[in-house]
């Protein structure tokens, strides 16, 4: 039976399973999901994806999930985190947005799912423990910020290209929008804003987000928010922006022809590779280059073009034949009169139609979402895009996995529920891969939503199914009503969920802790913001440093020497500012005794034995060395020698277990010699005192009272 359970641990929550909780978990269900729906849609764009994508990834994904993880109330879904990565992963892959782009992305699902789904069979959850704390809390920071000011392109409606650096992009923004900003686009965000926070101060378990939503649609549909129509090039009456708009589709054009032949011929050279024909390879690689360097500086262009095109401001009037004209802000011929209106062109990544040029007036809507379930299917498999995406898709099952066990532990905290992280990582695995089978992409753990969810009186696990079905139903019944929700409404979503993300008292207490944590947190912040939009890059650094400091403290564990304090116990001599014993030296070594840091005990010994002249002892506090390997045994072996030969004898004591083994099997316990080693530093500096003080000069000997205390201890000999 308890195989069953760990084959299938949902089975367990219908021991003693009442209508009542039944009842509470499709409350709590339909709650999350009246959360979900709106802020997948938005998770879905943040990571390049068309938004109907969000719901394909959060119908499958929180039921498997919840089948198989060991957490009864954890959301999984998509974040905005790993919707972030999953753009930074596949920008240089494929244009957002393009039918290669989602591919790529439900290939990425699948690669984080397998990923996820081994290290929790293999039981190899504490992987995770190679991102520290202060990594992650300086990464989620940058990361709060870096999303959040990517979607005030929506906020503000204004089009820009993305560039080499984030910040470089926000100069863009800021720039765009000091030009024009469209006014009503702003107040439909603001008013989003306004509507979920003041809900959300009245009461949690208000449906904040649903209530935004539904208000903005109805007022999107009520004033005719959006207001596109297409022209045709010749009804631009300026000579310079119709011209314009030629050189661009020229551009555009060539991209994408040159982007095909390169696919083509970077085809040729993989089937030279296959013929071992080398040569050919060469030179098809070099062809390819070459042509890289056309795409560039095509794009380049492009991007000047588009820009400006961006930037036209048009007016709209009858010329004298009766037809729609546009010419540019305050052109308008004499004895015309304009519609009042602001236009200007829609103007995407690829080549304008001059049958029917975009022109918007209003603002963006989410539109068209396809009505029903995609087609389930396993994603393509490219063994060479595989090779790419992996270095993406470990973070991200790493940060995916840190998001959602650190919430079920905070939930864990307070149901009392035992938490399997192997079975979570399981459990998030086969969501992924189960999600990439349903065209979902890469997802994780909520916080936001495993909190609606545990408040809305989540029982079980089937509060996340119900959550599934409602998504499931939205798709095929209710897509059409979503049409007019405003963009500006999905970025103020997602600034409003990435609020929870900063979290400066973590850097404050990281650096309480201690200083290098601090600093560590701080560089990854700063990293992950300047290398942005590559913010991968940003917590391999921390990740690096983390281990940097690790391996130092590992190279260089705390030494010191220890005497008697005033409660008379053994204590730092130097952070208690004690007097040290002239003739017997007492240090503690803390950590293993291994190749990394055998060296530096040595150097440690020797400094102790160049300073303390009047030295005749050295007893080594041995408590703190947990293991030993044998660069430790052969240190503490030329110590024990060298140390000895200068005229100082030494002993070691509180041995433990797996150390004392080490040293009876390599014989060094008999060279220290058994009545050297004892069970107590007590017992031992009772036995060792007598003998170091005999003919002593010192007028008070610290360590002297411990031959006043009454020692109810045995020796090591009659303990053996």
């Amino acid at each position: 039976m308890n195989n069953l359970f760990r084959l299938l641990p949902f089975l367990k929550w219908f021991k003693g399973y009442q209508k009542s909780g039944l009842k509470a978990d499709l409350v709590s269900g339909l709650t999350v999901a009246l959360v979900l729906i709106p802020q997948s849609m938005a998770y879905a764009q943040l990571a390049g994806l068309p938004s109907y994508y969000g719901l394909y990834a959060s119908f499958l994904p929180p039921m498997a999930a919840a089948l198989f993880g060991s957490s009864r109330q954890l959301a999984t879904g998509p974040v905005a985190v790993v919707s972030l990565m999953t753009a930074v992963a596949l920008e240089p892959l494929a244009t957002a947005g393009s039918s290669m782009y989602i591919s790529y992305a439900v290939l990425l699902a699948l690669i984080v799912g397998v990923f996820q789904f081994l290290l929790g069979v293999l039981r190899l959850g504490l992987v995770v423990n190679f991102l520290s704390h202060p990594v992650i809390n300086g990464f989620t920071n940058a990361a709060a910020i870096i999303i959040a000011t990517a979607q005030l392109p929506k906020l503000l409606g204004v089009q820009v290209d993305k560039a080499g650096h984030h910040y470089e992009t926000l100069v863009r923004i800021i720039q765009s929008a000091l030009y024009y900003t469209h006014w009503p686009t702003l107040g439909m965000g603001v008013l989003a804003f306004i509507i979920m926070y003041g809900l959300k101060r009245i009461s949690l378990r208000l449906p904040n987000i649903l209530v935004a939503v539904i208000i903005t649609i109805l007022l999107s549909w009520a004033i005719d928010y959006e207001r596109n129509i297409k022209a045709e090039i010749t009804t631009i009456a300026d000579k310079e922006t119709r011209q314009m708009i030629i050189r661009y589709n020229e551009f555009a054009s060539q991209i994408i022809k040159m982007t095909e032949q390169r696919a083509i011929l970077y085809q040729q050279a993989d089937n030279s590779q296959t013929k071992n024909n080398s040569v050919d390879r060469i030179k098809t690689i070099h062809k390819a280059q070459f042509l890289s360097l056309g795409i560039e500086e095509a794009r380049e262009q492009a991007a000047i073009l588009r820009q400006k095109l961006r930037f036209v401001i048009l007016e709209k009037y009858l010329d004298s034949k009766g037809t729609q004209t546009y010419c540019g802000k305050s052109r308008v011929p004499k004895g015309r009169k304009s519609d009042g209106r602001t236009w200007r062109f829609r103007v995407g990544d690829g080549p304008l139609d001059v049958r029917g040029l975009v022109l918007k007036s209003g603002g963006e809507v989410i539109g068209n979402i396809p009505r029903g379930l995609p087609a389930f299917a396993p994603p393509k498999i490219d063994l060479s895009i595989i090779a790419r995406l992996l270095p993406a898709a470990v973070i991200i099952s790493l940060l995916g996995f840190m998001e959602a066990i650190s919430i079920a532990r905070a939930i864990a905290a307070k149901t009392g529920q035992r938490l399997d992280p192997n079975q979570e990582l399981i459990g998030q695995g086969l969501a992924n891969m189960i999600g990439a089978m349903g065209k979902g992409y890469p997802c994780a753990g909520s916080f936001s939503r495993s909190a609606v969810n545990l408040q809305a009186g989540a029982i079980t696990g089937m509060s996340n199914v119900f959550t599934g079905i409602a998504v499931l139903l939205t798709l095929v019944f209710f897509t059409p009503l979503l049409y007019n929700l405003p963009q500006s409404v999905l970025a103020a979503i997602i600034m409003m969920a990435v609020t929870g993300l900063v979290n400066l008292k973590g850097m404050i207490h990281a650096w309480r802790v201690h200083w290098y944590d601090g600093v560590i947190c701080i560089i990854t912040f700063i990293c992950t913001l300047a290398f942005a939009p590559h913010i991968d890059k940003g917590i391999m650094i921390g990740i690096g440093l983390s281990l940097a400091v690790f391996l130092y403290k590992s190279m260089r564990p705390r030494v010191v020497d220890l005497s008697l304090g005033v409660d008379m116990a053994l204590h730092d001599v130097v952070s208690f500012g004690l007097k040290e014993c002239d003739y017997i030296d007492v240090v503690r070594f803390e950590g293993p005794l291994f190749f990394a840091n055998a060296s530096y005990l040595e150097d440690q010994i020797r400094h102790r034995r160049k300073t303390k002249k009047k030295l005749k002892h050295i007893i080594i506090a041995a408590d703190g060395i947990n293991d030993i390997d044998a660069s430790g045994q052969e240190a503490l072996s030329l110590i024990v020698d060298r140390v000895r030969s200068a005229g100082i004898d030494l002993s070691l004591s509180a041995v433990n277990g797996p150390v004392m083994t080490v040293l009876k099997r390599t014989h060094l316990y008999d060279r220290i010699g058994e009545d050297h080693i004892f069970p107590k530093m007590e017992t031992a500096i009772r036995s060792i005192h007598p003998k170091a003080h005999k003919a002593s000069k010192e007028k008070s000997c610290p360590l002297a009272q411990f031959c006043a205390i009454p020692e109810n201890n045995q020796s090591l000999k009659e303990l053996n």
